[in-house]
């Protein structure tokens, strides 16, 4: 009898320390997985942490595009000249309206009428119709021109400021505008309509004609 107590006795001692060791065992085991993935973890977050702060101090050129500001324009002065003649004069007076409009005079600048049109030709588009030389109606290519120069003459007498240094009178009276009041061009013959802005700001010269009239105004550039 006492034998076989002593023999189940050793049968689960050797049992206990069966389980003993196993449970030693998978504890070791899993606290190193343990530490391993915890390890692992670390690791990663290191690398996603070093990847952020990479990207965070890379410089990455930017294309910095400039958007030109617009001047603000305030109408100053406006006049217009009744328009008459024949499909060549209305042509001549369309052209020298878009070759002259949209000018800008910064401050201080001036204003010639010449410079800007230059010599009126068949090349430019301008056809031949009546022009005044000296106290006769002729044809020639600038026929019309005056009538603009005029409108702007009138325009820019409104302006305090618009100094004008050269206007010459026709030596014949002309339909579109009252004695005294014209102002005269002639490439070839050196009549010029100039003047000087001196109103302390930039001014731009719109001019454009249609059947009826031939429009022109200034502005202020703000």
């Amino acid at each position: 009898m006492k034998k076989t107590i002593i023999i189940i006795l050793a049968i689960l001692l050797i049992i206990g320390i069966g389980i003993g060791v196993y449970m030693f065992y998978n504890n070791t085991v899993n606290k190193e997985s343990y530490q391993e993935n915890s390890e692992n973890i670390t690791n990663d977050n290191t690398r996603q942490q070093n990847i952020i702060n990479e990207i965070n101090n890379t410089f990455v050129p930017t294309n910095t595009v400039t958007v030109p500001v617009t001047p603000v324009e305030k109408e100053v002065a406006s006049f217009s000249t009744k328009l008459s003649g024949d499909s060549a004069r209305l042509n001549n007076i369309s052209i020298t309206c878009n070759t002259i409009s949209g000018t800008t005079i910064k401050n201080g600048e001036s204003f010639s009428f010449n410079s800007i049109v230059g010599q009126p030709s068949a090349e430019k588009g301008y056809q031949e119709a009546d022009v005044i030389v000296d106290k006769k109606v002729e044809k020639g290519y600038g026929g019309g021109n005056c009538q603009v120069s005029t409108t702007i003459y009138n325009t820019a007498l409104q302006v305090e400021g618009l100094d004008i240094i050269e206007r010459h009178p026709h030596k014949k009276m002309v339909t579109y505008i009252e004695e005294g009041k014209d102002a005269a061009v002639s490439y070839s013959g050196g009549l010029d309509l100039k003047f000087t802005n001196n109103t302390g700001s930039d001014i731009k010269i719109y001019v454009s004609s249609d059947n009826d009239s031939v429009d022109a105004r200034i502005v202020e550039l703000d």
